[in-house]
């Protein structure tokens, strides 16, 4: 199984680009932050997610400082590289 859900703060936004078969597609960064647990003590998560959605919510306005739950899977950015990459398949804003 290959699914994360979290809960993440939008970092930056690249410019709506489209795929050769004609699908938008967006990246940006999601920052998350949030406490956990770890061998029962409190540890303080930080992490910058790189991440893309391809389809027609690549399509929905989204800003800097945007707060989200996103679902979604993990896969490398290309057959090249190493680098993980959230592809975003469904997505929520989170209201403050």
């Amino acid at each position: 199984m290959n699914t994360l859900v979290i809960a993440a703060t939008v970092q930056s936004i690249e410019p709506l680009r489209y795929t050769p078969a004609g699908l938008p597609l967006l990246r940006l960064q999601l920052q998350h932050d949030s406490e956990q647990q770890e061998a029962g003590m409190n540890r303080k998560v930080q992490c910058l997610l790189p991440a893309v959605i391809i389809g027609n919510k690549a399509t929905l306005p989204l800003q800097n400082g945007d707060q989200l739950k996103v679902k979604g899977f993990l896969a490398q950015r290309s057959a090249k590289s190493t680098q993980v990459v959230l592809h975003i398949q469904e997505l929520q804003r989170i209201q403050n």
